[in-house]
């Protein structure tokens, strides 16, 4: 950086202000003065005509047992307690299931509100992924990769599409996990840094306490010095695009936080939907109101031109206390059925894609727990149940199918590279040329492997 270029640019009180305050406290603010479009978020053509334009992703943390939930198996009922042909005693499902829809698609009684809703959804039973641990498949999902640091899927689409909104950020995170992956579940890794999540709250916060830190100033200090000293920073980053382009990202994300300031509040005011809406939601009811929440915002996000949005609720891991499984769906099942609901009424789910599932599903075994049994069941990556509903999809289409007792899947499996290639399909594009060259090597999502199901799209 020359002199000259400083002594243009910043003035002696410039210098003044940083040195009692220093550029860590600058950065820590969040704010920025308005220094130009933000052209890494700036939306950008997709491979081909996408078929979805946004996501809203939820996720649910734990691993959900299917055999409660939305793969119903009369054998498994038939042989309960009988001996199993892998290991252990066989466990039957611990809730009735009756079938719903044109579809005649089989939904437990812990979910009534989305059996409402499965012809518009694409039953997927065939899930597999690369591990049973929690700590791998967690990351697994969300980056593709456990072994090394990869960018999320979020990240990976706001890469590749930009956001609709330059005011708001492209990629969401609303109460994620701290743990299993963390804040890599959400984040950019080599990606420019503009594209990791904006994070609100975390996971176990009462979502109406949780708050985007440095969405203001919280040092204390007066908005005129904010401008001053982060247009004084910006100059500096600028000087420093010529040795390295990955500080655009930074320039970016600076750029990003001053015009987040008036949009996010307005985005995340709840208190503009109408009673009616509130109530199809369950806001301000038991047991759904925290959940109820997450998915009105995720609405109002991806209403607001935010390309990826999650949503996750935790508590799944049911190895004990299976009997409190529906207790557990009923604080997802109204608000996941209103948020369908909502996005047909307004037009927005037939280019919305929305994703329901966990890391894994379960085993049809009883869980053994300090040498004893207990009424709960363990990891299953083999075979497991999520759907996927909106933009592009087969509605009321169940596809895939598990063993007779649910061990692994036998046909329509999906393994979770194949999962990811026809998301980025579906919002057009091609998941072997998104690609970002890092390390002397071409990444993509899907690594060296991924093939599109293109029989669940319409």
């Amino acid at each position: 950086m020359s002199s000259n270029f400083l002594s243009s640019q910043l003035s002696r009180r410039d210098w003044l202000k940083v040195g009692s305050y220093g550029l860590g406290s600058l950065l820590l603010t969040g704010l920025m003065p308005r220094m130009g479009r933000a052209d890494m978020m700036a939306p950008r053509q997709p491979h081909f005509t996408p078929k979805a334009k946004r996501v809203i992703f939820l996720f649910i943390n734990g691993g959900p047992s299917q055999y409660e939930s939305f793969s119903f198996k009369p054998e498994l009922k038939k042989r309960d307690g009988q001996d199993s042909p892998k290991k252990g005693k066989l466990l039957g499902p611990q809730l009735k299931f009756s079938q719903y829809g044109e579809s005649g698609m089989w939904v437990s009684t812990a979910f009534p509100h989305i059996a409402k809703k499965v012809d518009d959804i694409c039953m997927l039973h065939g899930l597999q992924t690369g591990s049973r641990g929690h700590e791998t498949a967690i990351p697994l999902l969300h980056t593709g990769d456990f072994q090394f640091v990869r960018p999320s899927l979020g990240a990976w689409i706001a890469y590749g599409l930009g956001t609709e909104n330059q005011d708001l950020p492209g990629h969401f995170t609303i109460k994620p996990t701290r743990t299993f992956g963390g804040p890599g579940n959400y984040g950019s890794a080599f990606l420019p840094s503009v594209y990791q999540a904006t994070r609100l709250g975390w996971e176990g916060q009462d979502i109406k306490k949780a708050a985007i830190y440095n969405l203001s100033s919280n040092l204390g200090i007066s908005s005129e010095f904010d401008r001053e000293s982060l247009r004084l920073t910006q100059a500096m980053n600028q000087q420093l695009i010529d040795q390295t382009h990955e500080v655009q990202g930074v320039i970016d994300s600076l750029a990003l936080s001053e015009r987040m300031q008036q949009a996010v509040p307005s985005v995340l005011d709840l208190t503009k939907e109408s009673p009616e809406t509130l109530e199809m939601y369950g806001v301000d009811q038991k047991p759904t109101d925290d959940f109820a929440r997450q998915c009105l915002l995720a609405r109002r996000l991806v209403e607001s031109g935010v390309r990826f949005v999650e949503v996750m609720s935790s508590g799944w891991d049911h190895h004990s206390n299976l009997d409190k499984f529906s207790a557990k769906a009923a604080t997802i099942d109204k608000p996941v059925a209103a948020l369908l609901t909502d996005l047909d009424r307004r037009g927005l789910l037939d280019d919305t894609l929305v994703v329901w599932m966990g890391e894994f599903g379960r085993l049809p075994e009883t869980q053994i727990l300090s040498g004893k049994e207990s009424l709960g069941r363990d990891h299953n990556a083999k075979g497991f149940t999520g759907f996927m509903a909106g933009a592009g999809l087969r509605k009321g289409l169940i596809y895939g199918e598990t063993d007779e007792l649910g061990h692994e899947a036998i046909d329509g499996a999906i393994p979770l590279h194949d999962f990811h290639a026809t998301i980025l399909h579906l919002l057009g594009l091609d998941h072997t040329k998104l690609t970002y060259r890092y390390g002397g090597r071409d990444f993509r999502l899907t690594n060296v492997s991924g093939n599109v199901v293109t029989d669940i799209i319409a």
